[in-house]
């Protein structure tokens, strides 16, 4: 599904940034010198599409600044529920260690008859 949904998106976009580039082949100067239009001291001339691809970059690269950002406080929950599962998954396994090692030692002082009561008369009685 998600497939589709990327082809149907990215193939149509694809096309017009074709499109575009090859219909803005014209340089186009971009002055950064508001002062001085005659002669700016900061100006790059360079093909118009080479200025709406980098806006596009631009403008992908703030979009995962802002998204990564935003999702700040899910990533340190994440973390913190992580260390979480950690310290309680260590604490079942120690636990799990103890219990075996408590049946090990009943199973152990059941078969060597330490700790119990002999058997009486009154218990055979049925």
């Amino acid at each position: 599904m998600k497939r589709i949904v990327y082809i149907v998106l990215a193939v149509p976009i694809g096309i017009a940034l074709i499109v575009l580039s090859v219909a803005n082949r014209q340089p186009v100067i971009l002055r950064l010198d508001p002062f001085n239009d005659i002669n700016p001291a900061l100006s790059v001339s360079l093909p118009f599409f080479a200025f709406l691809f980098a806006a596009l970059l631009i403008g992908m690269i703030i979009g995962a600044v802002a998204v990564w950002l935003g999702q700040s406080k899910h990533r340190k929950a994440a973390r913190r529920e992580r260390g979480e599962a950690h310290k309680w998954r260590d604490e079942a396994e120690a636990s799990r260690k103890r219990a075996d090692e408590l049946a090990a030692s009943l199973s152990a002082s059941q078969s060597s008859g330490v700790g119990l009561p002999a058997p009486s008369n009154n218990d055979k009685a049925a």
